[in-house]
C-alpha cells in the first residue's frame, strides 16, 4: 500500500467518524428539543431529495447534479422571498 493509498482510507476514516459524531449529537439535540424544526428540515432536505432523485434516476450522478441545481433553485427563490418581503417591508 502507498503513502497515497494510507492518506486516502485515513481521510476517509476521519470523514466517517465526523459524520456519525454530527449524527450522533444532531439527534441528542434533537431529543432534548434545542433543534428548531424548520431548521433541521432545510437541513435535511438535500439528502430527502437526493434519496428520492437517486431512486428514481438512472444513476446517481445525475441525481446529484439534479439535487445541486434544484438546491440553487430553491435558495434563488429564498433570497427574492426575501428581498420582496424587506422592498414591501412586511419584516
Amino acid at each position: 500500500m502507498t503513502f497515497a493509498e494510507i492518506g486516502i482510507w485515513a481521510l476517509l476514516i476521519i470523514l466517517g467518524l465526523t459524520i456519525v459524531t454530527v449524527l450522533i449529537f444532531g439527534a441528542r439535540n434533537a431529543t432534548y428539543g434545542k433543534i428548531n424544526p424548520v431548521a433541521g428540515l432545510i437541513v435535511i432536505s438535500p439528502v430527502v431529495i437526493l434519496g428520492i432523485l437517486g431512486v428514481t434516476m438512472e444513476t446517481w450522478t445525475q441525481a446529484g447534479i439534479v439535487t445541486m441545481l434544484v438546491m440553487l433553485g430553491l435558495a434563488l427563490l429564498a433570497m427574492f422571498v426575501t428581498g420582496m418581503r424587506g422592498f414591501f417591508g412586511m419584516r
